[in-house]
């Protein structure tokens, strides 16, 4: 028999020894239970035991919630939550653009750059980036006898039906004498109001605050829109009352009269007026004196 033959049978004698595993009472010896094994089915039992015990981890990792709480697995509802804030974020940064291209619609209008816009949100936006053509406002001496004409017959004929209802019961944001008229040769389209620093300025009709700024040519400024497609705005002010979003009642009190701004010589109101995005005469509508 070879040293190799002699070798398998000693350990194949070992594997298959029989063995008895006994559980006695300390005090009494007396056997309560008993086992006989043999190291081959130790082997087999403990590797059994072994590939049971990582099977169940797996599924209980990959099948139940407790994956949650494993070191880099993620949690189902945080994954939820950061697609949720992905889409709103999305949502944000589009409506941060569009937003920023209408305030600088508005600061178009403000500055004279713009003769007339029309103030609804999509509009505007389109019209700041060129897509609508800009309309000249100044007429033709025919047009100028026909609108003399018409005017004589209808005060009130730049207003729609919807509009002319606001437009009579407009409130005199101030009351002072009017230093500068309104001209539309000389694209000032509105009227200036010299008034005591400090003096309220009042809202013209209910309305909700679209603008609430400061600008460097005009300094404090707040722009209200109206029923009707009405808008008003009220520059050179010392300080002002409302932000962006307020709503407001006729004759409250949006601003305080001042000379902020690189265009204005001295304490005074510029008060604008606009109808379905085109500049009206104030005085029309609105007695200051």
């Amino acid at each position: 028999m070879t040293k190799k033959k002699k070798e398998d049978k000693k350990l194949k004698k070992r594997l298959l020894h029989k063995y008895r595993l006994v559980i006695l009472n300390e005090d009494t010896f007396e056997e309560h239970v008993s086992f006989k094994l043999t190291r081959l089915n130790v082997f087999i039992l403990f590797g059994f035991s072994t590939i049971a015990i990582i099977a169940l981890t797996f599924f209980l990792i990959a099948y139940t919630p407790l994956r949650e709480y494993i070191p880099g697995y993620p949690s189902t509802q945080l994954r939820k939550q950061a697609t949720q804030l992905m889409f709103e974020t999305d949502s944000l940064k589009r409506s941060f653009e569009i937003n920023k291209k209408y305030y600088a619609s508005i600061r178009k209008v403000l500055t004279g750059d713009s003769l007339a816009v029309d103030f609804n949100r999509d509009s505007i936006i389109d019209a700041n980036e060129g897509q609508t053509p800009s309309i000249d406002v100044r007429s033709s001496r025919a047009d100028s006898v026909l609108r003399e004409k018409v005017a004589q017959e209808d005060r009130y004929n730049l207003f729609n039906p919807a509009t002319a209802a606001v437009a009579n019961t407009l409130f005199p944001p101030v009351k002072g004498t009017i230093t500068e008229p309104y001209n539309i040769d000389t694209k000032h389209y509105a009227v200036d109001v010299a008034v005591v620093k400090d003096e309220p300025v009042k809202a013209a009709a209910d309305g909700t605050v679209i603008f609430s700024e400061w600008t460097a040519d005009t300094g404090y400024v707040i722009i209200l829109e109206h029923a009707g497609n009405l808008i008003s705005v009220y520059k050179h002010n010392a300080t002002l009352n409302k932000e962006q979003g307020d709503l407001v009642k006729a004759g409250e009190v949006v601003a305080t009269v001042g000379s902020t701004g690189t265009l204005s010589t001295g304490p005074h109101l510029h008060f604008e007026l606009w109808s379905g995005g085109y500049p009206v005469n104030p005085t029309n509508y609105i007695n200051f004196e």
